[in-house]
């Protein structure tokens, strides 16, 4: 009725309240105004008015990778490196169809038994390594959570975790329509629990829910395609296991905006002039590199930790070609305003093994887990394929990524992941993100860097303190 209601102001008179109380009056006539509005008319848009919270518990960390793809969503996950994790896994129906449930409840479970192990090791040598800040009780679950994050490397993509989903019903119907073509069977049974949910709360606003050949079938055949066109002649490099760390092997800056500094400035001069775009590029082209920069500083001085930059800071943009951790992933993902395309996991990328693991003396039994791990995958590999052997894998297998982001989103990934505060793995790959997009783009790139070191930032630019007053709270 809020869809039906929000689509007729557009042609009717009356104020929306009116509308609003008329369709739910007339809630059939309502359905009947969505599909017609919807289906023949072609107006989607007027679905996203109509919004839905799902809780979803007990799905795999594999599986919440695909739901959290979707842009225009809101999701809060339970957070490994918060939560001490039990024995919550789940058991993949392709594994029990195949009658593979043995060999792989095996690895799991000596996975998880290696968490506890890593966690009861980690926990007293974070506490001596970091002395100074068990000093005061209040840091303790901050080291507490040190030691649940290094200890979950080990843990399988097949753990439990649960994710609260909030979506408009135009996102919704593009959710079940996706999942309807996957292959995972824990998907599937997902995406029918969703739509039997949904479709009797709203009807008439989730239409187009069958799978269809362009979402079943496209990269299927764009896989033909790249094994034609990429067919290889020379041996598959041997694997390499990179310890604790993420430099120039992990990390590239494979695409970016010609000039990008230039077309910022250009595009900050277009907004605050009355003169064409080509003409306030062509100017910026004349500057000397001291004018730019008092540019760029103009665009900040009054900016303060939690603003973001402006707009215009979106017109150039950076390409990352990654390889990265499931645990790096996790957090990676969270950042939607970007375009992230990415390959399966693949042992063949080696693992990230925590320092800490080493530390403590565990890498060598973290190592021999993790070629039990691949051994037990290449098994099911052979039986179920790559897509569902995946669950066997654990956090600290990778899988390469493509990632572009403007200027701007880079700010935001900077600000969050290069804080002390974030997960370690992530800081180093988001710290050599930044450190590659400022050799491109030094200017446009000179604020870059965690919340903690905003304050220190500002003051070599512009030889003054922020003001680092916190957002003005309504009373």
């Amino acid at each position: 009725t809020l869809s039906a209601s929000y689509a007729r102001i557009s042609r009717d008179p009356r104020p929306a309240d009116e509308l609003r109380a008329v369709a739910r009056r007339e809630v059939e006539r309502a359905r009947r105004s969505n599909q017609t509005i919807i289906f023949k008319m072609g107006h989607h848009s007027v679905a996203e008015h109509a919004v839905f919270n799902f809780d979803i518990i007990g799905i795999s960390r594999l599986a919440l990778e695909e739901i959290e793809k979707f842009r225009l969503c809101s999701y809060t996950e339970k957070s490994q490196r918060y939560i001490m994790l039990g024995d919550d896994f789940v058991v993949p129906e392709e594994v029990r169809k195949a009658r593979l449930e043995k060999v792989f409840l095996k690895t799991i479970r000596a996975q998880n038994a290696l968490y506890h192990q890593l966690y009861a090791r980690l926990k007293p040598h974070l506490f001596i390594k970091y002395k100074e800040l068990a000093r005061n009780p209040r840091n303790h679950p901050v080291l507490e959570g040190w030691t649940k994050e290094d200890a979950r490397y080990v843990v399988s993509l097949a753990t439990e975790g649960q994710v609260g989903l909030t979506i408009n019903a135009r996102n919704l119907e593009l959710l079940i329509r996706r999942f309807a073509a996957k292959k995972s069977a824990e998907l599937r049974e997902l995406n029918r629990r969703i739509y039997a949910l949904a479709k009797d709360v709203a009807p008439s606003i989730i239409l187009f829910t069958e799978a269809s050949d362009y979402d079943s079938r496209t990269y299927g055949d764009l896989e033909e395609a790249a094994s034609t066109c990429l067919r290889r002649t020379e041996k598959r490099p041997g694997k390499k296991t990179l310890v604790g760390r993420t430099g120039e092997e992990t990390v590239f800056l494979a695409d970016s905006t010609p000039d990008g500094d230039d077309r910022i400035l250009a595009a900050l001069l277009h907004t605050s002039s009355s003169v064409s775009y080509d003409m306030c590029l062509g100017k910026v082209r004349k500057m000397t590199q001291a004018e730019k920069k008092d540019l760029i500083k103009t665009a900040f001085r009054h900016q303060e930790f939690y603003d973001f930059p402006l707009r215009e800071f979106e017109y150039a943009d950076l390409t990352f070609s990654l390889a990265i951790s499931a645990s790096g992933f996790a957090q990676l993902k969270r950042h939607r305003m970007a375009t992230l395309t990415c390959q399966r996991y693949d042992p063949g990328l080696g693992v990230t093994v925590p320092p800490t693991v080493e530390e403590v003396g565990a890498g060598n039994a973290f190592r021999r887990m993790i070629d039990q791990t691949e051994e037990t995958y290449a098994v099911l590999q052979k039986k179920i394929g790559p897509e569902a052997a995946a669950y066997v894998l654990t956090n600290a297998h990778r899988r390469r990524v493509l990632l572009k982001i403007n200027v701007r989103e880079l700010y935001h990934i900077s600000r969050l992941r290069e804080d002390p505060t974030a997960q370690w793995d992530i800081r180093q790959v988001v710290g050599r993100m930044s450190a590659l997009a400022r050799r491109q783009m030094p200017l446009s790139c000179l604020f870059l860097g965690g919340k903690d070191r905003y304050p220190s930032i500002y003051r070599k630019i512009f030889g003054t303190d922020p003001k680092l007053s916190p957002p003005k709270l309504l009373t």
